[in-house]
């Protein structure tokens, strides 16, 4: 099925890229106490696998990927995890309450209707299970590098909370991320402006181009304390149910 993801970010994306890095070790420092108790753990939207690969080397741990970006899936790096082509709104029967962890990094954002897909999404959720929630944050920051994307809106924290709550969920921790990447949000989001071509709006606004540019940005996507509430170009969060 067409997914609302453009296929040139997934050219680009490595676990190298700086970005793609600090997003994990925000995890960590965030929720990583989660996944060795994990029982069993999937990723909806796991497109190329990046962070099914850093789960993998970092815990052992398989991470179930699903996806319907076929073009992702075949070029997904995950080395032990299993792969589904699956629309979740199927709720297949051998998959309910399957999981007590589920992933969903920079996935929501490009969703439309946002209600129902969380509900399909909890369907697939063991009871007292978490989702970790990855999402790019500020509105003030959507930008022709959004539309190319596909996303269609960027989050607040009232925003993720306000999501929760029509699932009968809560966030139970959560944190902005990318402080120090703010201006370079800017930049980009003047420089790309009037720009249509898909593929260069997303060649020019993700990559490094270099690895010393790449390096750079990575040191400077440090100078930040996790968690941290003040503002970022991210935001992370564990969402679980009330009472759980």
């Amino acid at each position: 099925m067409a997914v609302s993801m453009a296929d040139k970010w997934f050219e680009i994306a490595t676990t190298e890229h700086f970005w793609i890095r600090r997003r994990f070790d925000v995890f960590q420092k965030l929720a990583g106490d989660l996944v060795p108790s994990a029982k069993e753990v999937a990723e909806i939207g796991c497109g190329n696998g990046l962070l099914q690969k850093q789960i993998e080397a970092q815990y052992g741990r398989p991470v179930t990927g699903c996806d319907l970006n076929e073009y992702a899936l075949q070029r997904n790096v995950s080395e032990k995890s299993p792969l589904l082509c699956y629309n979740i709104f199927e709720k297949r029967e051998d998959l309910r309450q399957r999981f007590d962890l589920i992933f969903l990094f920079d996935v929501i954002e490009h969703i439309t209707e946002e209600a129902p897909f969380l509900e399909a999404v909890n369907f697939h959720l063991a009871p007292g299970g978490k989702l970790i929630v990855n999402v790019p944050a500020g509105q003030w920051a959507f930008s022709a590098y959004d539309r190319a994307a596909g996303h269609v809106r960027r989050y607040s924290i009232r925003m993720m909370r306000s999501a929760a709550q029509t699932q009968g969920m809560e966030v139970r921790r959560w944190t902005y991320w990318g402080l120090p990447l703010l201006p370079t949000l800017a930049v980009r989001k003047v420089w790309l402006d009037g720009e249509t071509d898909q593929d260069r709006v997303i060649l020019k606004g993700f990559d490094a181009r270099s690895r010393f540019v790449d390096g750079c940005m990575a040191l400077l996507s440090k100078c930040e304390p996790i968690p941290q509430r003040l503002a970022g170009s991210s935001l992370m969060a564990v969402l679980q149910r009330k009472g759980s």
